[in-house]
This record gives structure tokens, C-alpha cells and sequence, in this order.
């Protein structure tokens, strides 16, 4: 049975040209960053070296690059410092953000004196960016915006440069969980005023287990895990060098392949939505997913007509990986928390299934989703 790989929005393939290189690295660099022989200083070296190599793709400066265990860790590294570090009073975010920001928020309220607005959002999950600003004009309070910058579920995009001018106008912080852009979107620090933005190497056809934040000059990280003086005392640890290879190798390559890989995968995704409209009645497309233009062009989030509580199951036989929406595929009694807050009750029983695209999906496979889905669907 040909298996089919639907789910690159929850992590993708490794590439071969990846494994190779983690695998030379293992096998040849086996020192300890932070010891001072030969052995150390080669991989210290290596370190250093990727950290200029992805500073250079995002126009940041090396110096704003901190590696971590991958982007949940570098969401709680900003956030934390945020309030602790920065004097962040008011916390604004989005109630669809993903669980890295939002039980880290829950986390800070319980902790600190701090106060916490939610944006308004539309129904298919945009921000209203006339609340945002009129969130950021409420008071004087030391203010941070911490919004996402491709929904892992809905796929829709931020207006991320509009974002960032409201925050510069309003003398506020601006944080972006950017897990599902970087590697797929061109990103330039330069040119989009960002403080802060996480990137995780699994979502990149890299590694799991590593990652990084970019914290732009002037701010000053204390680290959330003790016990070493490593990324220069922003996150204690020995660095995972092999798997920062591994990430820098796969960043490389979706870099320099972004604009065919980009035009590759959105004809896959316009081709799936034309099969799904052709073939199946009364379907929607949750959020902007269906747009070419206000959605990642990986990201498809399809919500049937009723519920089909096996869906995912019987997909999953057919040996098809898709994500699930609703809390019949995912286990949870509340289902998916961003279609519980956009959709109202009778949509969000729905059954929706996520469909996410990598270079690797062909039309063969589209074809064959489709017609699996006949057999189920009815």
C-alpha cells in the first residue's frame, strides 16, 4: 500500500542531504563546544559558523541568534523574558495561537502581575488590526504583541509588516511565533520591524529537538534553564551541534529552492481544492485557507458537511496522514481550541481535517486522496 504524507504542518521528511550531514557530523565532531582543545574548538566553530550561516538568510546579525531544543522552548525564552527581563506589562495576543504562546501566557498570568488582551478576531480568523491598535494606544503600560506568523492549523498569514509598524508607532514589542514560516516565507529582519520570532528545523525537512530565536540587538536574554554559561548565558546546555548542522543544512536548501518549491506546492494545493470542490458538496475551507493570497500555501484546512467521526482513522488505514480539527480525530473532549473560537458551534462539530504540502506530494497523490475520500464521505 503507497503511503501518503499529508501532514508536513505537524513535521516533514528529513531531507537525505540532511541526514548526511548529521550523520559526517556525528561520526567526525564529537567535542564539546565549550571545551578549549582541538576537539572543542572545532565544534565550537561549527556552532558559530551555522549561527552566521542563518543570521545571514534573515539579514540579522549573528549575535541575534540563540539555538534552542526547537520553537516551543524559544516561545517560552521570549515570553518569560518579556515580563521578567523587559518590563512587559501587558501581554496582547490572539486566542488561536498556538498552545506554545498561549499556555506560556497562562503561565505568566499565574505568576506575575500582568495583564493580558485578546485581539479581536473575524470569522475566518483574522486579525482586526483597528482593535490591535486601539489595544496599543488603551494605556501607557509597557506593551509586547505576541502574534503568529502562519496559523498551524487555518494557515492564514499575518500582516506582518503592518503589525510591526503598529508596535513601532506604539512604542510596543513584537513577537511572532514564525515555526510555520521560516524556511517557507523570505524573511528580512531589515526590512520588517520584528523584535523577536521562533523557528523550529522539523518544519524545514530538518531535525526535531532543535531550533533557535532571533532576539534583535539591544535586548539583553537571561536564560530559562541554569547551569552553564553556552549561547552566550542565554540558554545553558551543551549545544546539540550535529542536529544545528542538520538545521543549518536544511535551511540552506529551502532557501535556495524557495521560489520553485513555493510555485510547486501552491499548484498542488490549487489542484486539491479544485478536486475537492468538483467532487464533493456543501464543503468549506476553514479560515483563509482556500486563498492564495491571505494563506500559506501549504496549509489546507477542509471542513465537511457533517461529522464523520472515523474519518481520520479510516484515512490513517488507507495510509494517508492527515491532522484532524475536531475533537472526535484528536482525542481531546475540546477539540481544536482555533476552530472552537472561529467557528460557531453547530461548524465546529464538523468534522475538519488539515492537509498540509510538502515538495515531496505529487498530483498521483492528490488523486488518490480524492478518491479514498469518495468511499468515505457520504
Amino acid at each position: 500500500m503507497k503511503k501518503i504524507y499529508l501532514d508536513n504542518a505537524a513535521t516533514t521528511p528529513i531531507l537525505t542531504e540532511v541526514i548526511e550531514e548529521i550523520t559526517v557530523a556525528m561520526s567526525t565532531t564529537f567535542g564539546n563546544p565549550s571545551s578549549t582543545h582541538q576537539e572543542g574548538r572545532k565544534a565550537k566553530s561549527i556552532v558559530e559558523t551555522v549561527r552566521k550561516n542563518i543570521a545571514k538568510r534573515l539579514n540579522a546579525s549573528a549575535s541575534e541568534i540563540i539555538f534552542t531544543a526547537g520553537g516551543t522552548e524559544a516561545d517560552n525564552l521570549i515570553l518569560r523574558n518579556a515580563v521578567v527581563n523587559l518590563g512587559v506589562k501587558t501581554i496582547i495576543s490572539s486566542k488561536i495561537e498556538h498552545h506554545a504562546v498561549l499556555h506560556t501566557i497562562n503561565n505568566l498570568i499565574k505568576e506575575f502581575d500582568i495583564n493580558v488582551a485578546w485581539v479581536d478576531l473575524d470569522k475566518n480568523g483574522d486579525i482586526d488590526y483597528a482593535h490591535l491598535e486601539s489595544l496599543l494606544k488603551k494605556d501607557d503600560a509597557k506593551k509586547l504583541v505576541s502574534l503568529m506568523y502562519v496559523n498551524n492549523e487555518i494557515g492564514n498569514l499575518l500582516n506582518i509588516e503592518k503589525v510591526g509598524e503598529l508596535c513601532v508607532l506604539n512604542n510596543a514589542l513584537f513577537h511572532s511565533d514564525a515555526v510555520q514560516a521560516v524556511g517557507h516565507f523570505e524573511i528580512d529582519v531589515k526590512k520588517t520591524p520584528i523584535d523577536f520570532f521562533v523557528a523550529s528545523a522539523h518544519k524545514f525537512h530538518g531535525p526535531k529537538g532543535v531550533g533557535f530565536a532571533y532576539v534583535k540587538k539591544g535586548f539583553g536574554i537571561y536564560p530559562i534553564l541554569h547551569g552553564g554559561e553556552q549561547e552566550k548565558g542565554a540558554r545553558a546546555g551543551t549545544e546539540n551541534v550535529h542536529s544545528i548542522l542538520g538545521m543549518d543544512k536544511a535551511l540552506q536548501i529551502a532557501c535556495q529552492n524557495l521560489q520553485n518549491d513555493t510555485i510547486y506546492i501552491q499548484d498542488l494545493k490549487r489542484y486539491f481544492i479544485q478536486e475537492l470542490k468538483v467532487n464533493f458538496n456543501e464543503i468549506h475551507f476553514n479560515g483563509f485557507s482556500e486563498s492564495e493570497t491571505k494563506s500559506s500555501y501549504a496549509i489546507l484546512n477542509v471542513r465537511f458537511p457533517k461529522e464523520y467521526a472515523m474519518l481520520l482513522f479510516n484515512l490513517d488505514l488507507k495510509g494517508i496522514s492527515a491532522s484532524g480539527g475536531s475533537a472526535c480525530q484528536s482525542g481531546s473532549n475540546k477539540g481544536s481550541h482555533v476552530l472552537n473560537t472561529i467557528l460557531d458551534e453547530n461548524e465546529a462539530k464538523k468534522t475538519s481535517v488539515r492537509f498540509s504540502f510538502s515538495k515531496f506530494n505529487t498530483k498521483e497523490d492528490i488523486d488518490m486522496v480524492i478518491e479514498v475520500l469518495k468511499g468515505l464521505i457520504v
